[in-house]
C-alpha cells in the first residue's frame, strides 16, 4: 500500500474508517429470510454474530442472560461494579445523575473499591444457572490474579480485553502475563485483544487464542486519540487482521482464529461493513447500551473512563431507543440504524447475494467517503 509523505522525515499509510467505505451490490440477490448470520467459536454456536461488550453500562448478569436468550453472547466485566459491590444498583443510579464536570473523579472513587473473588464466582454462577453460555472478561493486568477464580466458577469462554493487548509485553516491575503458556494451560477457549495491526494480530494468533478482538473497544466513550494520540481506523484494522488470519491458517496447517470487531459500531451500517472487511462477529457497546434493559440507564462508559491515573474515556449519554429484542431483531422504530441491527445485516447480505457470513466477507467494497448533510 502506498505511503503518504507527512513531512520530509515521516511517511504514513492511508487508513480507512467505516465512513470511508461502502459495499457494492452484485449481480445476484437473495431472500433475507434465507440468509444465515450464525457463527461458531470452538464448540459454541450462536444464532447472532453479536458479542455484548464487557462494560458495566452494557452487561449485568441479567443482561448477559437476555443477550444469550436472543442468540448472542453477553460478556460480563469481572472487574466492574458487579464484582466490587453486593448491590451496585444505587451506584448505577448515582453515576447516571452525576454532573459531567464531577463525573470522572467520582467514578474513580467508586471503582477504587476492591474486587471480591467471591462476587466474581457468584456472578458467573448466576449466568451459568440460566443455562446460557458463560463469558467473562479480565484485563491483562488482572488475569494472573483472578483467572483461577474465574475458571473454577465455570466460565465457558474467557476474554482478555484491554485497550491494547500484545503477545509480548515488556515490564521491569513485574512478570508479565505469558499469553502463550497461559492459553495453552486453560481448558476453555480464550478471546484476546484489542489489536489493530497485521503483525500484532499474527502474534496473538500464535498464542493459541480462539478469537482476536480488533480495535480499542469503547468507540463511543473513548478519548484515547485526544489523550494518547492513538487510534486505528476500523475498516483498515479489520482488513489487516483478516489478512493475518489467512496467513496464520497457512502457517498453522488450517487453524482458524475468529476475528471480532470491537468498537466504533454504533449503527447497523457499521456492523455490515465490519463483516464485509473480514470480521466473523462484532462486539457491541453503545449500540446495546441504548436498550431499555441496559444497566447504564441511558448512559454508557468503559473502564478507561475511571482509570485512576490516566482517564481516557468519558461517560456519554446514549439514551434509549427500544428493547434489547427491538435493537437486535426488530422491528425497527427509526431509520437511523440503531434498531433491528441483525435485520439490516440480513438485508445487506441478501441485497448483495450472499448466504452466510463467511461468503459475505468476499463482498466488493469501494472507497466512498461519507459526506454528512
Amino acid at each position: 500500500m502506498n505511503e503518504i509523505e507527512i513531512g520530509r522525515g515521516k511517511r504514513g499509510r492511508r487508513a480507512y474508517s467505516f465512513d470511508d467505505i461502502a459495499i457494492v451490490p452484485s449481480r445476484r440477490t437473495r431472500d433475507p429470510e434465507e440468509v444465515s448470520v450464525a457463527w461458531q467459536i470452538d464448540a459454541y454456536r450462536f444464532d447472532l454474530p453479536v458479542v455484548a461488550a464487557p462494560m458495566d453500562s452494557v452487561v449485568s448478569p441479567a443482561a448477559a442472560v437476555a443477550v444469550g436468550a436472543l442468540g448472542g453472547l453477553g460478556v460480563l466485566d469481572l472487574e466492574g461494579l458487579w464484582t466490587r459491590y453486593e448491590d451496585p444498583e444505587p451506584l448505577y443510579a448515582e453515576i447516571a445523575s452525576l454532573d459531567a464536570a464531577a463525573c470522572t473523579r467520582r467514578m474513580q472513587e467508586i471503582y477504587a473499591e476492591e474486587i471480591k473473588p467471591d462476587l466474581v464466582a457468584a456472578r458467573v454462577k448466576e449466568i451459568r444457572d440460566s443455562g446460557m453460555t458463560v463469558a467473562g472478561a479480565l484485563s491483562p493486568q488482572r488475569t494472573q490474579q483472578l483467572w483461577k477464580t474465574v475458571i473454577d466458577a465455570g466460565v465457558d469462554i474467557f476474554v482478555i480485553r484491554g485497550t491494547t493487548v500484545s503477545a509480548e509485553h515488556v515490564s521491569g516491575r513485574a512478570e508479565p502475563l505469558n499469553l502463550k503458556r497461559f492459553i495453552y494451560e486453560l481448558d476453555v477457549p480464550v478471546i484476546v485483544g484489542g489489536c489493530a495491526t497485521y503483525t500484532a494480530a499474527l502474534h496473538l494468533m500464535r498464542t493459541g487464542a480462539a478469537g482476536v478482538l480488533v480495535g480499542f473497544g469503547g468507540g463511543a466513550t473513548h478519548t484515547t486519540r485526544s489523550t494518547l494520540g492513538i487510534q486505528a481506523p476500523m475498516a483498515t484494522a479489520i482488513a489487516d487482521v483478516a489478512a493475518a488470519r489467512r496467513d496464520y491458517m497457512d502457517e498453522s496447517g488450517g487453524r482458524y482464529v475468529h476475528v471480532i470487531a470491537d468498537g466504533g459500531m454504533g449503527r447497523s451500517g457499521d456492523i455490515v461493513k465490519a463483516v464485509a472487511c473480514g470480521a466473523d462477529a462484532v462486539m457491541l457497546g453503545a449500540a446495546l447500551a441504548r436498550a431499555e434493559e441496559a444497566p447504564g440507564r441511558g448512559f454508557h462508559w468503559g473502564s478507561e473512563a475511571h482509570h485512576p491515573l490516566v482517564p481516557r474515556g468519558e461517560r456519554v449519554r446514549v439514551g434509549s431507543v427500544g428493547t434489547l429484542r427491538e435493537i437486535l431483531l426488530g422491528p425497527g422504530r427509526s431509520a437511523d440504524g440503531t434498531t433491528n441491527l441483525i435485520g439490516a445485516l440480513r438485508r445487506s447480505m441478501a441485497t448483495t447475494g450472499y448466504s452466510d457470513l463467511k461468503e459475505f466477507q468476499r463482498v466488493e467494497v469501494v472507497v466512498s467517503p461519507h459526506q454528512p448533510s
